[in-house]
């Protein structure tokens, strides 16, 4: 197989699971362009440990982990099998590149899992496996962490970074909310114009450079699966922006595709 691509999925809220608006249908087109990989790795950051996780499980339940959303969100199931020797596999390579790695057989599949993956691969039928974020992860490590899994894209893994562009959840407004606030848009053009450029330099200083990037992320959980994903590309890796509209004012849904999705 060849290489497949990475990918930096925004799911936002986990109301995306159920509103999507506009940037689900660019995932499931996605979804069916790209070669099939034999499973998806995700890094999200409703996972974080002291050290890095791999979750070897081989049919992880649907999380519900989050509180307060429309009763439909509980209902909602993502049955997609887990892989436990690509999972085995993973944990391996990261063992060999120095970290210390847990092996979990337990968790399921959290919100920052499901919720795009959904659109991605509606039918559930593409195995599934997370990594965790470790807790001192920054944007340097991050990036380190996406090229050490680097190898698992030419054994048909999809790397997949889920978190948001922007993720200040409190200012979050929510009804009918349109009017988008300058300072995404800001935020949101100059980390775009970096990942273009191929700036890795800008890229992992991100959170203390780009504009507004402490309103942008309070904390830097939800960007930093964006680094990883890039990370993961191949140095030469075109940059797709997959778009997607500002929700409730301040909730980025721009996505990346880091290579070809046309093998």
């Amino acid at each position: 197989m060849n290489r497949l691509p990475s990918l930096f999925v925004s799911h936002g809220a986990p109301t995306y699971a159920l509103e999507p608006g506009d940037s689900a249908p660019v995932l499931t087109q996605l979804g069916a362009a790209m070669a099939r990989p034999r499973a998806v790795l995700v890094v999200s950051p409703h996972w974080m440990t002291r050290d890095i996780a791999v979750s070897t499980i081989a049919q992880p339940q649907t999380a519900h982990d989050f509180g307060g959303f429309p009763d439909a969100l509980y209902r909602l199931a993502y049955p997609a099998a887990g892989h436990p020797e690509l999972a085995n596999i993973t944990a391996d390579l990261l063992v060999g590149a120095g970290y210390a790695v847990t092996r979990d057989t337990q968790r399921g599949l959290d919100h920052g899992a499901w919720v795009p993956l959904m659109h991605l691969y509606p039918d559930a039928d593409v195995p599934v496996f997370q990594v965790s974020m470790p807790v001192s992860l920054d944007g340097a490590s991050a990036w380190r962490l996406g090229a050490d899994l680097a190898p698992l894209a030419s054994q048909g893994v999809l790397i997949l970074g889920s978190g948001s562009m922007t993720h200040n959840l409190g200012e979050f407004r929510g009804g009918g909310v349109t009017a988008v606030s300058p300072y995404v848009t800001e935020f949101v053009d100059w980390v775009r114009d970096a990942l273009l450029a191929g700036d890795r330099d800008r890229l992992v200083n991100t959170l203390t450079r780009a504009p507004h990037a402490l309103r942008a992320h309070p904390t830097p959980d939800h960007f930093l699966p964006l680094l990883v994903a890039a990370g993961a590309a191949a140095h030469d890796a075109p940059v797709t922006v997959l778009p997607g509209a500002v929700r409730y004012g301040m909730l980025s849904m721009e996505s990346y595709l880091f290579g070809a999705a046309a093998q």
